[in-house]
């Protein structure tokens, strides 16, 4: 039962809400630049999301319906995992409404508005990378009770979606909401104090995920077509792996 989602009434955000979007909005996109991949850019453009005003939902979610057949879902805070995959799985992306203050600007303890449209939206706008998700959702959905299945499938949502990398036009290329929406995240990974390794599947699923704190390395995928065989490759293992025993009384 999604008891998160709510509308969003674009009416009620102030003066301050609009600035801290364009503030945010022109720090990324000058940071981003040249460091981004290229479906980010495009993605950015064919949303309609611009420095000047908040998106509109409503509108965002057209023009992702009608680019990939994904929606943009308001909620009002984190999902469990059922909700959260369940939502993927159906090509529902959910994201909050709030947006950080000018005394947040540089954390945040949840993903906000800034982080779920400019983050995720311009990669959801792109054919391959939308199926690649909605495909991880599904697998998710199939291994709720499982808890070693659901830390291998957040791993790689966590070191693909949000903090991914691509090889791209001879370039390391930035692909990760999480990288592409923090600037903190950005210096960190240019800093090069974290470690940049290949995307290679078994090491992904070993290595520990956390969004409390900056990332300790980050894993490049040499193509787009990495990414949706990792997820197909994940769904084998998983579905050959020992089922978990349910305990009932």
């Amino acid at each position: 039962m999604l008891t998160a989602m709510l509308q969003q009434h674009y009416d009620q955000y102030s003066a301050q809400d609009h600035l801290v979007w364009k503030v945010l909005f022109d720090r990324q996109t000058a940071l981003l630049h040249k460091r981004a991949c290229g479906a980010f850019w495009q993605g950015l453009r064919a949303a309609g999301l611009h420095r000047n005003a908040l998106p509109d939902f409503g509108q965002v979610s057209q023009r992702l319906q009608h680019a990939t057949g994904w929606q943009l879902v308001p909620v009002a805070g984190m999902l469990n995992d059922a909700d959260f995959y369940g939502m993927l799985a159906r090509r529902q992306f959910p994201a909050t409404v709030w947006i950080r203050s000018m005394a947040q600007f540089d954390f945040i303890e949840e993903p906000d508005l800034f982080h779920g449209v400019f983050g995720h939206v311009p990669l959801l706008m792109d054919a391959a990378f939308a199926d690649f998700l909605q495909f991880l959702g599904h697998v998710a959905t199939l291994h709720l009770p499982d808890a070693a299945a659901m830390m291998r499938l957040e791993r790689l949502y966590g070191f693909a979606v949000q903090f991914g990398l691509v090889h791209e036009s001879g370039e390391t290329r930035l692909f990760g909401a999480g990288l592409l929406s923090s600037s903190g995240e950005i210096h960190h990974y240019l800093s090069e104090a974290a470690p940049r390794q290949p995307f290679e599947l078994a090491a992904v699923l070993d290595t520990p995920y956390s969004e409390a704190h900056l990332q300790d390395g980050y894993f490049e995928l040499s193509s787009w077509e990495q990414l949706t065989e990792s997820v197909a490759d994940l769904a084998a293992v998983l579905a050959a792996a020992p089922q978990p025993m349910l305990v009932t009384e």
